[in-house]
């Protein structure tokens, strides 16, 4: 399986329409989020034929281990090599069965263990920011993917799940040249997840306040987490992840619609 240095990230509401060209610029891989299922991967494997696309991420309060190793079981007889399994506990504040995620977590990846046709462990990835969650990714699966980061959490990562572990985060960014414009684009993403607490807690760990989360975010913290400016100056902070210890960085492009593709192509150009 193919992620590459560099993929995209989307929602999955966002459809399948750029799926050609994001292949046909040279992104090895693409992950879509928005919770989704693995019925809904089809389309997205369909529309392409080298991408490696992945669920980023597949909430395990929302679906049974069993049904999901016969899901996975079906893409990669349809699809070989080309699918990639990310789960998650997702947001405390959005599912009411909300505990203990940790065991929620152990779980599961006991269920994919034990299904009549198991999820390879180099098939799956996990969704985790805190330490024990990280320890967790990178005993049971292929390594971690995690989102809403800075590049200092991407080192700690990398310090938690070891050299051979993947550490795959997602980086949302702006390619706007404008400050303000870009800003604004960025706090409006950032506006839900600074409402998160696990996402807090997190970017706590990590030198900011609680004073960085008011008001739509700090200029500091909104530069760190959401990027913007124009692709070689995001390209930089792309870098910042790698030398900080990831193998893949997938991009979130904002403030373009559903289909940025002067993004994509412009992002492709300064990091492909």
């Amino acid at each position: 399986m193919t992620l590459g240095r560099i993929g995209i990230w989307l929602l999955r509401r966002q459809g399948t329409g750029a799926v050609p060209e994001i292949e046909a610029l040279g992104f090895a891989a693409l992950w879509v989020g928005n919770s989704p299922s693995l019925a809904e991967m089809r389309p997205f494997l369909e529309r392409s034929s080298t991408l490696t696309i992945a669920t980023g991420i597949l909430n395990v309060w929302q679906h049974e281990p069993a049904d999901v190793a016969a899901q996975h079981a079906e893409l990669r007889r349809a699809f070989p090599g080309r699918f990639l399994l990310g789960i998650g506990v997702g947001h405390p504040e959005a599912t009411s069965a909300y505990a203990k995620p940790l065991t929620k977590m152990r779980a599961f990846f006991d269920g994919l263990d034990a299904a009549e046709r198991p999820v390879p462990r180099d098939e799956r990835v996990a969704a985790a920011l805190g330490p024990r969650m990280l320890e967790l990714a990178a005993r049971r699966s292929l390594g971690t993917h995690p989102y809403f980061t800075t590049p200092e959490h991407t080192r700690f990562a990398r310090e938690r799940v070891g050299p051979a572990a993947l550490v795959a985060p997602e980086l949302a960014v702006v390619v706007e040249t404008d400050d303000e414009v870009g800003r604004r684009e960025a706090r409006a993403y950032a506006a839900r997840y600074l409402t998160r607490r696990n996402y807090t807690d997190n970017l706590l760990r990590f030198g900011f306040a609680e004073r960085d989360f008011a008001d739509g975010g700090s200029d500091r913290l909104i530069d760190a987490v959401v990027p913007h400016g124009s692709a070689e100056r995001i390209a930089e902070a792309v870098r910042a992840h790698v030398e900080a210890g990831a193998d893949h960085v997938c991009l979130q492009p904002l403030g373009h619609g559903a289909a940025p593709l002067d993004d994509y192509r412009a992002l492709a150009e300064a990091l492909l």
